[in-house]
């Protein structure tokens, strides 16, 4: 099978990039050929006047772009496309593109941006689904999208003319939620029941299983301020006995929240800003327990999923996403979400059970065999791929030589 993938990255990396990376890993060592179609944000950082303000028009439909990606399908002749991310740069004109071809398309959407210009449903530090409930122009009125009316209103308006396009519902043959939650938002927020099917994210190459002391707790993850570790670090301040806390990853809080930890005498907390992904992994290897404090849905926490992988239990939000892949009292344990005291509580008890926390790892260790592994997920794409084919298939017009 010939798949052409097609991944719009963000200036930041983060795990839309690293799954979409490790999908086409998956498929060439089936077999299957890949060709990788990628544009990248970056592309748009040296703009300015004009040109910045044709970037906007195209973010909403970009005609040069459906007409280049339509010559790629008419020379490559793909099987099926499968697109992971088209904002900013490459825009949902593609699949415009890929209908006229007649080819099948699949796309996996692993955040909001569909429903909510700020792809989070997450506003002044709450979950927000006013832009489902009332109309995207409330996004627009709150500046969603990087704290700007204009550059909300633009994602607000590639939504909404896609909409009236019926770009996603007719002209996407399968989406892939990777969660049960999220295709229940999707759904809830008008996408067709049948159209959207489940299939959750995995981690390829296997880490394996951590083995060692174990002697830190671990937070893995973006500093942003719905990931909530400034909760985290309040939740530190109430501990009965010290902690060790590793804190990796970089972003724009990563000041204020070293400042928190140095007001609040933290010395057990030490923050290791971006690493490479060897060491996030060795890291968690080494990890008693992840937590993850997120006050926002998530997609599908791939730093989950990780320490899932490598044995390691995990402390986090009861809510969306983290909830249904934590299995409370099994392969981790849930806390409200934004409650520090709730937090330090189910800290202090992991800490101090450690061969509890032993037989939890094995349990997520277990998990991930069963549901997030390559084998396990390879199947459940090609069925995707082959209802994709089929639903295509009676519509199908001939693709035009190049």
């Amino acid at each position: 099978m010939k798949v052409l993938v097609v991944h719009n990255y963000y200036l930041q990396p983060g795990g839309e990039d690293a799954t979409c990376e490790q999908e086409c890993r998956l498929l060439e060592r089936a077999g299957h050929q890949v060709i990788f179609y990628r544009r990248s944000n970056k592309e748009i950082e040296s703009l300015a006047g004009w040109s910045r303000l044709r970037i906007s028009a195209d973010t909403i439909w970009n005609s040069s772009g459906r007409r280049d990606f339509l010559d790629l399908l008419r020379r490559e002749r793909p099987d099926v496309v499968h697109v992971h991310n088209t904002f900013v740069v490459i825009s949902p004109s593609i699949f415009s593109a890929c209908r006229e071809a007649g080819v099948p398309v699949v796309q996996t959407v692993q955040n909001y941006r569909l429903f909510c210009p700020a792809a989070t449903f997450f506003r002044d530090g709450r979950v927000c689904e006013e832009c489902i409930h009332h109309g995207l122009w409330r996004g627009v009125r709150h500046a969603c999208y990087h704290h700007s009316h204009a550059a909300t209103a633009v994602v607000a308006l590639m939504i909404a003319v896609n909409r009236w396009r019926g770009t996603w519902p007719g002209r996407v043959d399968r989406i892939i939620a990777v969660t049960h939650f999220s295709r229940r938002k999707m759904i809830e927020a008008g996408l067709p029941e049948d159209q959207v099917v489940v299939k959750p994210n995995f981690v390829y190459p296997d880490p394996g299983e951590g083995s060692g002391p174990r002697e830190y707790a671990l937070f893995v993850g973006r500093l942003a301020p719905e990931k909530r570790v400034n909760v985290l670090l309040t939740a530190w301040s109430k501990l009965r006995q010290p902690i060790p806390l590793l804190i990796a990853g970089g972003g724009p809080e990563r000041e204020a929240l070293e400042a928190q930890a140095q007001r609040n005498r933290l010395s057990q907390v030490r923050f290791l800003g971006q690493i490479p992904r060897t060491e996030t992994l060795a890291a968690i290897q080494a990890a008693r327990f992840l937590v993850f404090p997120s006050e926002w849905y998530e997609g599908f926490p791939v730093t989950i999923c990780e320490a899932l992988a490598c044995g390691t239990p995990v402390i986090c939000s009861r809510l969306g996403a983290m909830q249904e892949v934590v299995a409370d009292g099994l392969t981790g344990f849930h806390f409200t979400p934004g409650d520090a005291a709730e937090l330090a509580e189910k800290a202090t008890w992991a800490w101090d059970h450690s061969p509890e926390m032993r037989e939890m790892g094995r349990a997520a260790r277990s998990e991930f065999e069963a549901k997030y592994t390559a084998e396990a997920n390879y199947p459940i794409l090609m069925d995707i791929y082959k209802g994709a084919n089929a639903r295509r298939t009676a519509v199908r017009p001939p693709i035009r030589p190049h």
